[in-house]
């Protein structure tokens, strides 16, 4: 049983360092080969709306390390203090309770509504990625006060693991499904990860990326 488990120690260990390298080689060639994309992006969020191109926030990392994600901004400026008098209204607030997220929320600017749609908000984490804060395949990174509310018990697995840009629960659903469901499917991601597994779920992303099912 001992030689077992140390057989399965040194098999994660050299996964994890063959996970590394694909990262890093494939966020670099994200951040080159997307930089045309990038850069209209970032005009058409300086044209169309008041504010920074970039957002980022404050996330739990691997072990609860605090790290800083970054995304293309797709929210006007005052949106944290909209949000307070948004969940005001109940169906909002019940929303808001259940996904964590609202379907059409009103603080979303028009490009940014796009940007979401087809997950392009999100390409700026490739430099998480290559920092080493990120892995392409992952749990998501969690907001801190999200770790504190809705992780519990399963708090230490899922920050036992770099949180990823993608994982199991967009490509099963996205933000169709709610919280609970979410976080079951990220300890899940954990139980049975593999290189293999990996490759599996970069590849289902693509197609859910250019058909913007589940995303908003």
């Amino acid at each position: 049983m001992t030689v077992f488990i140390e057989r399965k120690f040194i098999a994660l260990h050299r996964e994890d360092w063959v996970k590394r390298g694909v990262d890093i080689l494939f966020s670099f060639l994200m951040l080159v080969l997307l930089f045309p994309v990038y850069f209209m992006i970032a005009v058409a969020i300086k044209c169309s709306s008041r504010g920074p191109v970039f957002y980022s926030s404050i996330r739990a990392g691997k072990e609860g390390k605090i790290i800083k994600c970054y995304k293309f901004r797709t929210m006007c400026m005052d949106a944290e203090v909209r949000l307070k008098k948004i969940l005001e209204d109940p169906a909002y607030l019940r929303e808001w309770e259940k996904y964590s997220k609202l379907k059409e929320d009103p603080r979303v600017t028009k490009i940014g509504k796009w940007l979401r749609k087809t997950s392009l908000d999100e390409m700026p984490q490739f430099w998480n990625v290559l920092k080493g804060d990120l892995s392409v395949v992952g749990p998501r990174p969690y907001l801190m006060e999200e770790v504190v509310q809705h992780l519990g018990m399963k708090k230490e697995k899922i920050l036992s693991v770099r949180p990823g840009i993608t994982g199991l629960w967009q490509t099963s659903g996205r933000n169709l499904l709610t919280f609970e469901e979410r976080i079951s499917l990220e300890a899940t991601y954990i139980d049975v990860r593999s290189f293999m597994l990996d490759l599996k779920l970069i590849y289902k992303t693509i197609p859910l990326v250019i058909r913007a099912k589940g995303a908003y």
